[in-house]
């Protein structure tokens, strides 16, 4: 094995809980209605330990709470989590290594004293809110049905007030694809400049996306072009995502051999029972026909080198590489993605070796057609 090929790792996303006080639509988390809490003392200092013992730690690492909503517990949790994460690192940052915590959010429970955890503990908020109310609480909702959308707002209100910078996604369903300028107008005027969208997708117990079809995405690219222009016309005050990452590579000459989705290390997500895999974090805990549990194993019983050769892993590994070169074969997109999500690819076609998505058409190809069509239009000479 050679362990260039692999990390190094720079996101660690831990499940602080698998509760969610959200009942999404759109959800592809199978417990979040459980309430599992990761032990902090427990299992912190070892799975920081695991992920330092290991040849595939880096300079940086941004430690992400998420998967089920990490507010349904008490802000005295991450005030814990901070001071052992800085007790157990504190030597390796005193080399120069960075270490950030971040945090995503649906918002609802944002409250003053949640902003002052925020921070004492300098973690970086993200928020996610799909725009306008009636687009919002058409799938984001309490368990009782109601919608979330007024709490959501009055939690980035409160950030706002005590001067935190934020950033947002947005899941964009169907419902939103006609309306690019009541979403801009919203988000523009909220405040909200830094925003990413994440396509409805078909993946874990949500089996059905209303954005499959060539008719939606023909509409999405229409969508992306309008909220361009209107960005546009107000001097870009939203920072988009999908926008700047193409943009960044263009300007930089850069081009993708490989993304930390199917890089083996350059994500490490653990559950909040101590499981632990790598690739995208979707794959986290989730069992199927083909593969079985994607884990590799748990924290307490397994390093994470001695995980990379069970036949778990080196399964994942062969059939992640053979769906990689698949896109890089036949995809003239490869250099903007690097071979895709293999999530994306296990639960549209039921194997890590395939190649092209209806995802990968929504994150990368509209997106990378869209600006490039931009670009081109700003720079034909006049006549």
């Amino acid at each position: 094995m050679n362990t260039s090929d692999y990390g190094p790792i720079g996101l660690l996303v831990i499940q602080s809980t698998s509760l969610c006080n959200l009942d999404c639509s759109y959800c592809y988390l199978p417990d979040r209605q459980k309430r599992n809490i990761f032990n902090l003392q427990q299992q912190l200092p070892l799975l920081l330990e695991r992920v330092y013992e290991s040849p595939f730690w880096g300079p940086h690492l941004s430690i992400l709470w998420h998967a089920g909503e990490p507010l349904t517990l008490p802000a005295a949790f991450y005030d814990e989590a901070s001071v052992i994460i800085n007790r157990e690192t504190a030597d390796l940052q005193a080399q120069g290594v960075v270490i950030e915590q971040h945090i995503q959010t649906n918002a609802t429970l944002i409250n003053d004293a949640w902003c002052d955890c925020f921070q004492r503990n300098n973690i970086v908020v993200g928020v996610s809110i799909d725009g306008p109310e009636d687009i919002h609480n058409s799938h984001r909702r309490f368990r009782n049905g109601q919608g979330s959308y007024a709490n959501t707002l009055n939690g980035i209100h409160t950030l706002r007030k005590h001067n935190i910078d934020f950033h947002a996604i947005a899941v964009l369903t169907e419902d939103a694809l006609d309306q690019p300028e009541r979403m801009y107008t919203f988000f523009r005027d909220e405040g909200i400049h830094a925003l990413g969208f994440n396509v409805e997708e078909q993946e874990g117990v949500h089996t059905n996306s209303s954005m499959q079809g060539l008719a939606k995405e023909r509409r999405y690219r229409e969508f992306l072009s309008r909220f361009w222009a209107l960005n546009q016309q107000d001097g870009f005050p939203l920072r988009i995502r999908e926008f700047d990452q193409v943009m960044g590579m263009i300007a930089g000459g850069q081009r993708l051999l490989q993304n930390e989705m199917n890089r083996p290390y350059a994500i490490l997500s653990v559950d909040a029972k101590g499981n632990f895999s790598t690739f995208d974090p979707e794959l986290l805990s989730v069992e199927t026909e083909r593969y079985g549990l994607f884990n590799l194993g748990n924290i307490r019983d397994l390093s994470l080198l001695d995980a990379t050769q069970s036949p778990t892993f080196q399964r994942l590994l062969q059939e992640m590489q053979a769906g990689t070169e698949r896109c890089q074969q036949t995809c003239e997109y490869y250099g903007f993605c690097g071979g895709g999500n293999g999530s994306n690819k296990y639960w549209e076609h039921g194997s890590l070796d395939a190649a092209e998505t209806c995802a990968c058409r929504f994150s990368s190809q509209i997106p990378v057609d869209v600006v490039l069509n931009k670009m081109e239009l700003e720079s034909a000479p006049s006549t």
